[in-house]
């Protein structure tokens, strides 16, 4: 059992699971979250303790871990009196799992006095869930591989893209090309449907071949049925999404599809589906 202290800081879909595998690994770990009845929940879930200030939670831990919402909620928790900076002891090391922009990262990395890696996470819940996420990381090498086997306990990967932002320019990527797959597979099984076919025999065979996607081994079969009260929310997206969408407009990047797919999303939201999955984009097709 290691007696390595952690801190875990946002206790939501995704960080509620992940502050569970490092507690079951062995790290003495401790938590923080905004509504203290999640972080006592989880300490009847899971041996730790939870802390009612996040400069409480990180006080005297050797890593520190933060997934919350956006980029004000990540200013929230690190800055302030009360924020994981003022709690963090010399040596230790800061990780932001929270999809961000890597603007973000860059400040609290020059503001810290600790030192710090964006390392956002693919996989959704299923996968924070199972411990099989992917993490996209960006700082330095040392600090990377001091925290690697810590993250480990709920990854299937970790990789270093490159210094503090590539993380979360990595997982712009990610959501870049999410969007045109949900987007195509949509129109796909929409066109299946409609041309008398069955949708589900056609997924079991086209998933096997070219077209095959973790989209479509995974959520084909639930679109089809019209299933979508779990995963990764619309909301969420759209927030990814038009992180993206800021990131390019400096970069010169052209996001044609992003942009038409953040704009499809848009629709979903008026229809009353910002908490659905992001595969309910199929929805504004096959309500027409």
């Amino acid at each position: 059992m290691s007696k390595q202290q952690v801190a875990f800081i946002g206790l939501g879909v995704m960080g509620y699971p992940m502050a569970g595998h490092l507690a079951k690994a062995g790290y003495q770990t401790r938590v923080y979250n905004r509504t203290a009845a999640k972080a006592e929940q989880w300490c009847q879930e899971y041996e730790g303790s939870f802390a009612l200030t996040p400069r409480e939670a990180a006080e005297g831990a050797d890593f520190v871990f933060m997934c919350v919402g956006n980029d004000d909620d990540l200013r929230s928790v690190v800055f302030g009196d009360d924020g994981v900076l003022a709690g963090c002891k010399q040596g230790s090391i800061l990780v932001d799992h929270t999809t961000a922009s890597a603007n973000v990262a860059r400040e609290i990395a020059d503001k810290s006095n600790v030192a710090f890696l964006d390392a956002p996470v693919s996989g959704g819940q299923a996968g924070a869930e199972n411990g099989v996420l992917t993490v996209m990381i960006g700082g330095d090498q040392a600090s990377f591989d001091a925290v690697r086997p810590v993250i480990m306990s709920y990854a299937r990967a970790a990789e270093l893209l490159g210094e503090v932002g590539a993380g979360q320019l990595t997982k712009m990527v990610n959501q870049i090309c999410i969007a045109g797959l949900v987007q195509g597979l949509s129109e796909g099984l929409d066109f299946a449907q409609r041309a008398g076919l069955d949708g589900h025999k056609v997924v079991e065979v086209i998933s096997k071949g070219a077209a095959g996607s973790w989209q479509m081994e995974n959520r084909g079969n639930t679109m089809l049925q019209d299933e979508f009260e779990f995963g990764f929310a619309v909301d969420w997206m759209r927030k990814d999404l038009a992180i993206c969408l800021e990131e390019a407009e400096k970069n010169g990047a052209e996001l044609p599809v992003t942009r038409m797919v953040n704009d499809f999303y848009g629709e979903v939201q008026a229809m009353d589906g910002g908490r659905w999955d992001t595969s309910s984009l199929i929805r504004r097709l096959t309500r027409k």
